[in-house]
């Protein structure tokens, strides 16, 4: 598979952000990232939750990646597939993103095109997770064999800090108050 160009910017989507979505997708630069989530979702409701947004996200011209196996991704017409590094080793060809929390994990992520690697920084998300901070995050990412998007408190402030890597966010994008 030929992997497409990572954009620099993604955006997730989660139960807190859900109303605010079509905005942000609107507002985000063309050909940025957009990852579906909304597990919290019953399947009829996700998939038609996943269709409007993924309309408004091809108009924008921005990859489409959607939480859960490959193959679930081909068949609901995303981009790519994103979830643990273990849900990236079967499946068709499309672009894989593996969230990652530390080495073995980013050793494990042996089929991913990228990883998003996190909490970088302190989240509304996971308000008591073990921090990376600057220094871990950097140490982490230059263990990768892929392209790393830096994940948890991040805005483009904190991205300059990082050296100017991909970076994602629920919040930062302010879309959620």
């Amino acid at each position: 598979m030929r992997q497409p160009a990572l954009p620099r910017l993604w955006l997730l989507s989660d139960r807190r952000n859900d109303a605010m979505l079509e905005a942000a997708l609107a507002r985000l630069p063309p050909g940025s990232g957009f990852i579906f989530r909304h597990a919290h979702l019953c399947p009829a409701e996700r998939r038609a939750r996943f269709r409007a947004l993924c309309a408004i996200a091809r108009r924008r011209r921005h990859l489409v990646v959607l939480a859960g196996d490959a193959a679930l991704a081909r068949r609901w017409g995303a981009d790519g597939a994103y979830g643990s590094p273990r849900r990236q080793a079967r499946g068709p060809a499309l672009l894989r993103l593996a969230a990652v929390h530390d080495l073995a994990e980013i050793g494990a992520a042996r089929r991913a095109h990228a990883l998003l690697l996190s909490p970088v920084f302190a989240t509304r998300s996971h308000p008591r997770a073990r921090l990376l901070g600057v220094q871990r995050f950097l140490a982490l990412a230059a263990r990768a064999q892929v392209p790393v998007i830096a994940l948890g408190g991040m805005d483009a402030q904190r991205a300059r800090r990082l050296g100017g890597v991909g970076w994602a966010a629920i919040d930062a994008l302010g879309l959620v108050g």
